[in-house]
């Protein structure tokens, strides 16, 4: 069942720095816990040894970031940013106004998930995520944009819910869309969506499988039976523990954001 996960995921290692695992407390800081706003002091230039995300506690997107530079290893440190009321000079790194953003000691700033992700993946040393070949990383990257079409409903159907509307349509499509990756599990018959170790494609896509309970989504994957083995297998990896929330803390923050007064500080 997908309850597996149990008191191991539901207590979700959640500490006040969830970010921080007594596996990677030498590589990664928190400059600050609590998102910074407009009106709010820019923080310092990144130490030399180190690389800065900037972040928000509960976004999937900045979440993929965290991830790796997690599962790598990297020497990091966080700043959260208040996406609703965001910093002018926030904007002026990314005009988009969007998380994850990488700057390096060197004021190179890097954004969007893949490419943040990809360049940690390149420039670092240690576990690579990619796969070596150029075939092998375009076709993590064609499963990617099949991934990104799924993502929408994440958003669509519990949005639906909220409004009162028939979402039933919605989430048999959903299940078609979990179907399928299930259908790819067991023609590659590998552990894991780049075989029998994690890769860039499992933690790019794994932030929204993180969320299902609390998106109340979950009977979405009935009939997926080697798709819940992977979820399974993903939630006892260190680097997903060391980044994630209970569900009872992400079904917080969502009504908060659903409110239309997103509480990014919750929790601490």
């Amino acid at each position: 069942m997908f309850s597996v996960r149990s008191l191991t995921v539901r207590v979700a290692h959640f500490y006040q720095g969830f970010f921080v695992t007594s596996l990677h407390t030498s590589t990664a800081k928190m400059v600050t816990e609590k998102c910074l706003a407009k009106g709010s002091a820019a923080p310092g230039p990144v130490p030399q040894d180190k690389i800065r995300i900037y972040s928000m506690r509960f976004c999937p997107f900045a979440q993929r970031t965290r991830l790796v530079l997690v599962a790598k290893g990297i020497n990091h440190e966080t700043v959260n940013i208040n996406l609703k009321e965001k910093p002018d000079w926030f904007l002026a790194k990314n005009p988009l106004g969007l998380v994850p953003v990488l700057e390096t000691s060197a004021g190179e700033i890097t954004y969007e998930s893949p490419i943040t992700c990809d360049y940690l993946d390149e420039v670092y040393a240690g576990k690579k995520l990619l796969p070596s070949s150029p075939y092998g990383k375009a076709q993590q990257k064609m499963m990617l944009e099949h991934f990104s079409k799924v993502t929408p409903y994440f958003y669509r159907i519990p949005m639906g819910r909220r409004n009162g509307d028939d979402v039933s349509g919605l989430e048999t499509e959903l299940k078609e869309k979990f179907g399928k990756l299930n259908e790819d599990l067991v023609k590659k018959k590998s552990k894991f969506f780049g075989g029998d170790s994690i890769t860039m494609i499992d933690y790019m896509m794994w932030p929204w499988f993180e969320r299902l309970e609390a998106l109340r989504l979950e009977h979405c994957m009935a009939g997926t039976p080697e798709l819940k083995k992977w979820t399974e297998r993903m939630w006892e990896d260190p680097a997903v523990k060391a980044c994630m929330f209970s569900t009872d803390v992400y079904r917080v923050f969502m009504e908060s954001y659903a409110a239309g007064k997103p509480d990014y500080d919750y929790g601490l």
